[in-house]
């Protein structure tokens, strides 16, 4: 059984994750897309960082996962990795660098992997991006799958509801999942689905599996990290818990720097030259 203490490892690899699992140890995953932030949550003893094509939402304002580019993933995975010393750092493929193609998949994968210095690349999708899996790893590049909700996928599925509550659905799920982990990927990212279903696919298949609103039944936990900071307050799906208000924080402490400047407080004297 999990101790919930912190993995003593001066570097997490895909070797050190299949070790947690298999000594029943949970392992922790948030996303980062920036060099403080990446720096602040690898201190503190993450064991996965994803920079996730989240960013398209939380950094730049859109609407969906899909307007982000290849080279703004790499931008963003680049200042992360240049901040961190610990943690596993996973890179999304953006849509449209994978689907389809699997010369263009491995093109995709090599880029982010040579430009940004990370460690892995994350893909949406079942036994239809197998070949694009198969011949990523045939470059020696480990891949996490991503199964449930992909949000890649949201004009397919026309909502963000949970997904796999029909029994033909689940069976695909957990087909899926089996097909990922015989092709070579070393973890698979399970989002909204049952969490009985969640609890099965850990127990059927032998490599990590980490959940985002799929349950506390399988091997590891993944947020975004604005949302469990709170500061996106849009965002408030049941799955997620808040750590903390940083939106208040930071808007009482911008609103105090205001008050302090209109009413000539700040700086004082000790705080000019």
């Amino acid at each position: 059984m999990s101790t919930g203490k912190k993995s003593d490892v001066k570097r997490v690899t895909t070797h050190v994750l299949q070790e947690m699992k298999n000594n029943g140890e949970k392992i922790a995953m948030l996303t980062a897309y920036d060099y403080s932030m990446a720096g602040i949550v690898d201190e503190a003893g993450i064991d996965i960082i994803l920079v996730g094509d989240s960013a398209s939402n939380v950094m730049a304002g859109h609407e969906t996962t899909l307007p982000i580019t290849l080279d703004q993933m790499i931008y963003h995975a680049s200042s992360v990795v240049r901040a961190i010393s610990r943690c596993l750092v996973v890179v999304d493929l953006p849509f449209g660098a994978y689907q389809g193609n699997s010369k263009e998949a491995l093109t995709s994968s090599i880029r982010i992997m040579k430009e940004s210095g990370a460690h892995a690349v994350k893909m949406e999708g079942g036994s239809e991006i197998i070949e694009s899996i198969e011949r990523i790893l045939s470059a020696g590049i480990p891949v996490m799958g991503h199964l449930g909700l992909t949000p890649q996928s949201i004009y397919k599925f026309g909502t963000y509801v949970v997904r796999a509550k029909e029994e033909e659905e689940a069976k695909k799920l957990i087909s899926d999942a089996k097909a990922l982990e015989r092709a070579g990927c070393f973890s698979i990212v399970l989002e909204k689905i049952p969490s009985k279903l969640a609890a099965a696919v850990a127990k059927e298949v032998n490599i990590p599996i980490i959940g985002i609103g799929a349950g506390n039944q399988v091997d590891g936990q993944v947020l975004v990290i604005h949302d469990m900071l709170g500061i996106n307050k849009e965002f408030s799906p049941r799955f997620l818990r808040r750590y903390n208000d940083l939106h208040t924080s930071i808007k009482e402490s911008v609103e105090h720097y205001i008050t302090d400047v209109k009413a000539l407080d700040f700086p004082n004297e000790k705080e000019q030259y």
